[in-house]
């Protein structure tokens, strides 16, 4: 399996206060990779070092076979065109219609006319989800789920190999999540795309990720699938996972393999 992210030794550290100490995960090609951990354990902040917008303290990240540490401007601005990103509240630019949120990277970064623009942002509203009217709408006039569909249409404009999700069910119902869920899923397929996706949710980390990994203590304390998380005795994860819903869930997953 080809890894498309590795992290390895990481410290992230804020004057004298230390976020991550030596946290260690990669990802693999295709894959949905989940990042779970407690309040604080820089989730967040892990993923904004992956896409380059805070820089570690130490340590290595490689994406797409890119060290970020080694690369320069031209490089970090090609290595950008390949992944897209949506942020927790989707980050949309209030003042721009759904449309013209999708243009901005398209403008920005090719030669693309107007005509193939306007083709290609209809494709990226429809795929996930969305009438082709509500790309005249602005962020103001969505619903919270309209406004993470949009979002995620935005992220997937430059077609890219990565895809990375902070907290993307955040603020939606139960039903609106697990259809986000199933989107996910569908377009990870449909693409062919590998999704990084930061959750709390175990619904999420039972239906939607591959492999994932749990950030406490400031490290890395478990990786893998839900089976090979649930065999650490670490209190967080015992805390977190060790409960009738994971067990149920758990001894469905056993029934259908079973069948």
């Amino acid at each position: 399996m080809k890894k498309i992210i590795e992290v390895k030794d990481l410290v992230t550290q804020f004057g004298e206060t230390v976020i991550h100490d030596g946290v260690c995960l990669h990802i693999d090609e295709g894959e949905i990779y989940g990042i779970l951990g407690e309040s604080g354990s820089g989730k967040s902040l892990l993923m904004k070092e992956m896409i380059m917008l805070l820089a570690p303290t130490s340590g290595e990240i490689t994406v797409l076979g890119s060290r970020l540490s080694q690369i320069d401007y031209n490089e970090a601005q090609m290595l950008r065109q390949q992944w897209g990103v949506l942020f927790q509240f989707g980050a949309l630019f209030t003042s721009l219609t759904v449309a013209e949120n999708i243009e901005l990277q398209l403008k920005e970064y090719t030669h693309i006319d107007l005509k193939m623009r306007n083709e290609i942002i209809k494709t990226k509203i429809s795929m996930v989800g969305l009438p082709v009217r509500a790309g005249g709408l602005y962020p103001s006039e969505l619903s919270g789920g309209m406004i993470k569909r949009a979002a995620l249409a935005r992220a997937l404009a430059m077609d890219p190999k990565l895809l990375f999700l902070d907290e993307p069910i955040s603020g939606l119902d139960p039903i609106g999540a697990r259809n986000f869920d199933s989107l996910i899923k569908e377009l990870r397929d449909l693409l062919g795309i590998t999704v990084v996706m930061i959750t709390h949710d175990l619904e999420s980390i039972y239906s939607t990720v591959d492999r994932f990994s749990v950030l406490a203590d400031k490290r890395v304390v478990a990786e893998g699938n839900l089976e090979n998380v649930l065999q650490s005795d670490h209190p967080f994860i015992e805390k977190f996972f060790k409960n009738d819903y994971v067990e149920k869930r758990l001894d469905q997953r056993v029934g259908r393999n079973v069948q």
